[in-house]
Formats: C-alpha cells, sequence, structure tokens
C-alpha cells in the first residue's frame, strides 16, 4: 500500500507527465501541420480509389446577371469518386454526382425558381451527373479533361481545365489526400434551359475545388 504522505505527490506528478505528453503530441501535430507540403509528382501519388473529402470542395456556377455581373451558385451536397492510376491523370478517372436540390443562390425566392418546372425542376431531375471520358495533357500537372454531364436528364460533352495541386498524407487525417482545381464552360440551352434568355446569359461558367481521401486500403497504406 502507498503511503498517505506521498498521494498527493505521485498525483501530481501522474498529471505533470500526462500534461507533458500531451502538450508533446500536441506540439508534434501542429509542428506537422504548419510544415505540411505537397507533392505535384504524380508517379508518386498511389494508386487506387478516392473520395471526395465531404469537407474540403466546391462547385458554383456562374451565369451572366443583366449584364451587371456574373451571378454565382453554388450546390451544398455533392459525392465524387476519383479512379487514380498508377500511370497518372491520363489513365485516371472520376465520376461525380451533385444534388441538385442543394441548390444555394443565397436568394430563397431564386432558390425555388432556380429548382422549379421552368429550370432545374428537380423534383424530376435531383441529380446532376459528370463522368470523365477522356483527358489530353497542356503542361506539368495541368490537362483538360473531358467528360459526359448530365442535367435535367441530357447529356452532353463539357471539357474542364484541371490542375493536380498535388498530394501527400494529410497531417491531421494521416490519409493519402490529392487537391484538385477545374473550370470550364457550357452553353445551358444545350441541356434544355434556356428560361429567361437573355436577361440571363446562357454561357455557364462553372468552378470547382476539390480535396480527394483515399478510399481503399491499399491507396491508404502507401
Amino acid at each position: 500500500m502507498h503511503d498517505s504522505r506521498f498521494l498527493p505527490g505521485l498525483r501530481a506528478l501522474r498529471t505533470g507527465l500526462l500534461i507533458a505528453v500531451v502538450g508533446t503530441m500536441s506540439a508534434c501535430t501542429a509542428l506537422s501541420v504548419v510544415t505540411h507540403s505537397v507533392s505535384t509528382d504524380e508517379a508518386s501519388v498511389p494508386a487506387g480509389r478516392y473520395q471526395l473529402d465531404a469537407h474540403h470542395w466546391n462547385v458554383s456556377f456562374d451565369v451572366d446577371h443583366f449584364k451587371y455581373s456574373r451571378f454565382v451558385m453554388r450546390f451544398d451536397k455533392t459525392t465524387a469518386q476519383l479512379n487514380w492510376d498508377a500511370a497518372g491523370m491520363e489513365h485516371s478517372t472520376v465520376t461525380a454526382d451533385i444534388d441538385a436540390t442543394s441548390l444555394d443562390t443565397n436568394v430563397p425566392l431564386l432558390d425555388k425558381m432556380v429548382k422549379g418546372n421552368d429550370m432545374l425542376d428537380v423534383e424530376r431531375f435531383p441529380t446532376i451527373h459528370f463522368a470523365s471520358t477522356a483527358f489530353r495533357r497542356t503542361a506539368d500537372n495541368k490537362g483538360e479533361l473531358t467528360g459526359d454531364l448530365t442535367i435535367h436528364g441530357t447529356t452532353r460533352p463539357v471539357t474542364l481545365a484541371v490542375t493536380f495541386n498535388g498530394h501527400a498524407r494529410d497531417p491531421l487525417t494521416k490519409l493519402q489526400t490529392l487537391g484538385f482545381s477545374a473550370d470550364g464552360h457550357f452553353s445551358r440551352a444545350q441541356f434544355g434551359l434556356s428560361t429567361w434568355y437573355p436577361a440571363v446569359g446562357d454561357d455557364v461558367h462553372v468552378a470547382i475545388q476539390a480535396e480527394f481521401d483515399a478510399a481503399t486500403p491499399e491507396a491508404a497504406s502507401q
């Protein structure tokens, strides 16, 4: 049995050791975050399946509004899967599903109008789908990604300019993570969405930021 005279000292020692351990771990984590860097070497990315990070992405569309400005709309719910090939972007594929009902214009009445029968008709067509079909490299870590985009029940090819921002093991999640930026243009009339033209422009600009996390044990362990 412990001498009761030494118990306060033992408790203080254990507490001090615990604080020291936690402090060291926190310091290491903070250091790994502030010194974090990524590699743009595609050959070093572990092959496998990656899924869109639920918290680090953005998909927005903007159109001309009465010649005053480009009005921006975003979607709040989407899922995507990247199948990364060891040969790099030329042989990798991506698919994405955007929840059309999650449209956010920051104007509740306009949300209702755009999601209504005159435009997206989200009750009949609740999902916007994209599936890549080809990739053409234009520079190191850059290229043109072509894919089939389905909106409002109509499918048309769309090309996006894509930049591979880099990859590394995320210092917080410890998962292999890849980052991309992309943007492109398409005609909304080609998808049967010509309502309100020409007050609202036909050219739609899409801008994407996306992080993908390893979804397979093979990719995650490398």
